[in-house]
């Protein structure tokens, strides 16, 4: 990650910096965003580092969001869009046979929480830092672990599980514990690889098969 710059340098750069319009301004305020609230935390970060990242000023940061819980709705948004574009990803390696979908979720989930800078789930790590469930930040969360379950629930019904909501549960579960130990015990970590096993225990009992997706 690029070192923050000292105060005199900072200086130099708020004064080269231009008010930047429009939807390529709100691109680089995003792209900031995703960076340092992903990095180091919603909280620790202020709006003034995220201007500064993006090499505008303030004055384009307020025109295109209100404040910065307005940014961070945003964030997630975008958090959002590309969980479930790789969710889905993992899904079309296997077309028509949900079973295998499934297990590969979890195959393409540890790989990606084994790389250096994985730093969890975004909206886990929101969750922690906004404890008021009505805060807009939360109820992001809230609607992304809602349509995450909803998708497991019609995968194992696809699947023929012999308890739908029972095997989505165990793999809604699974799924944060992944999370959890990519910062409690470290990306790769040997938690975080037992889950594809794990999965593939929990798929083959509900759904009375044996799952290879080599085959």
């Amino acid at each position: 990650m690029a070192k923050r710059p000292d105060s005199a340098t900072t200086a130099s750069s708020t004064t080269a910096r231009t008010q930047t319009a429009g939807p390529r301004a709100q691109e680089q305020l995003l792209l900031a965003a995703d960076e340092l609230f992903y990095q180091e935390g919603v909280r620790a970060v202020g709006v003034e580092a995220v201007v500064e990242r993006a090499g505008v000023n303030k004055m384009s940061l307020y025109r295109q969001f209100s404040s910065k819980d307005d940014l961070v709705v945003a964030y997630l948004k975008r958090c959002d869009v590309r969980f479930f574009e790789r969710f889905e990803a993992s899904v079309a390696k296997h077309p028509g046979d949900a079973a295998k979908q499934l297990l590969q979720c979890f195959v393409d989930l540890a790989q990606r929480a084994s790389t250096p800078e994985y730093r969890g789930c975004p909206f886990v790590n929101v969750a922690a830092e906004f404890p008021d469930v009505e805060h807009p930040a939360r109820r992001s969360v809230i609607d992304n672990k809602t349509q995450l379950m909803a998708r497991l629930n019609e995968m194992a019904r696809a699947a023929q599980a012999g308890d739908p909501a029972s095997l989505a549960d165990e793999l809604a579960l699974l799924v944060e514990g992944v999370y959890a130990a990519s910062q409690t015990y470290g990306p790769g970590c040997g938690p975080i690889l037992a889950a594809p096993r794990v999965a593939k225990l929990l798929i083959e009992a509900a759904c009375g098969r044996t799952i290879d997706l080599a085959a």
